[in-house]
């Protein structure tokens, strides 16, 4: 009797949660002016209740893990971000000088105009970004 109720908990949370239902996904990240691939940041992936992301590769490209490195995610519509996106120097005061790669827009999912619908089928998601232009140029 124990052994069958602890079967059907596992069984009622693996259809809850999807038991390996995760879509694999990836794709590449490159500038808009000159197809050049974005090679530091994450590309970021989430809904109200999940939150994904891999990171960029030198050839500019990301696989998308939620749990574990590429483990994929869950089927839906995602908001895309892409995060941590800097050039990072030493000034010549000592300070460190953090600039933004590309538009700031990028950075939340709310404002980046970017989706992905995760589907079976659907698995490589390419995107092209602004460059990043100080006020006043």
């Amino acid at each position: 009797m124990r052994f069958s109720l602890i079967f059907l908990v596992a069984c009622l949370f693996c259809i809850v949660v999807g038991c390996g239902r995760n879509v694999p996904l990836g794709g590449k990240v490159v500038y808009s002016d000159d197809g050049s691939p974005l090679t530091v940041g994450e590309v970021i992936l989430e809904t109200e209740n999940f939150t994904a992301r891999g990171a960029l590769g030198s050839d500019g490209t990301y696989t998308i893990g939620s749990l574990a490195l590429a483990d994929g995610l869950p089927p839906g519509t995602y908001k895309v971000s892409i995060f941590d996106a800097n050039k990072t120097e030493m000034g010549p005061d000592g300070k460190m000088i953090v600039t933004p790669l590309i538009d700031r827009k990028y950075f939340r999912g709310a404002t980046s105009g970017l989706t992905v619908e995760a589907k079976p089928g659907n698995k490589r998601f390419d995107f092209e970004v602004d460059r990043y232009v100080p006020p006043g140029k």
